[in-house]
């Protein structure tokens, strides 16, 4: 997906410094327990559904969006899972902090699929034999599959793993 114009716009002033944005992510399962993943275009990784939230968009309404365009499946929210900063540094050298927040979320109807051009494949997992994931995949899965409660932040002071390391998109 090309980069949205206000992005393009920002990144035209300020170069490859750090640009902070928002973006929303999403666990989804299925009537089996089963977790959808997405094998990235841009790295070749699988990952959860995630993207950019647009000007005006509330993440709960991303996150919905984004699951449908990059796999097909219609879902639904369940819960906020967590939220967190995240650095990621582009192949272009663009060097980004995602504010991200993720939702725990329930397939309801579609068909898992190939949506875009961000995905080279698309799946259906059982959560005991997932493919190999990065720790920022994992800290999501797991705060989103974990006991229903409160939304996951990272405690004053912790330097969780998975947020400290840039991904290298």
């Amino acid at each position: 997906m090309p980069v949205p114009d206000y992005v393009a716009r920002m990144r035209a002033k300020i170069g490859r410094d750090l640009l902070m944005l928002p973006g929303a992510s999403a666990v989804v399962t299925d009537d089996d327990g089963r977790l959808l993943l997405v094998r990235r275009a841009d790295n070749g990784r699988w990952s959860l559904p995630a993207g950019m939230i647009d000007p005006g968009e509330q993440p709960a309404e991303a996150a919905l969006r984004e699951i449908l365009e990059e796999t097909g499946v219609v879902a639904e929210i369940v819960r906020v899972a967590g939220v967190a900063t995240h650095p990621v540094v582009y192949p272009n050298g663009d060097t980004c902090e995602y504010l991200a927040v993720w939702f725990r979320c329930r397939a309801v109807g579609g068909q898992a699929r190939v949506g875009d051009d961000e995905s080279l494949e698309v799946g259906w997992f059982e959560v005991g034999a997932l493919p190999e994931l990065d720790e920022w995949a994992k800290l999501r899965i797991d705060t989103a599959l974990g006991q229903d409660g409160p939304a996951w932040y990272a405690v004053p002071g912790e330097r969780h793993p998975a947020l400290n390391q840039p991904d290298n998109i």
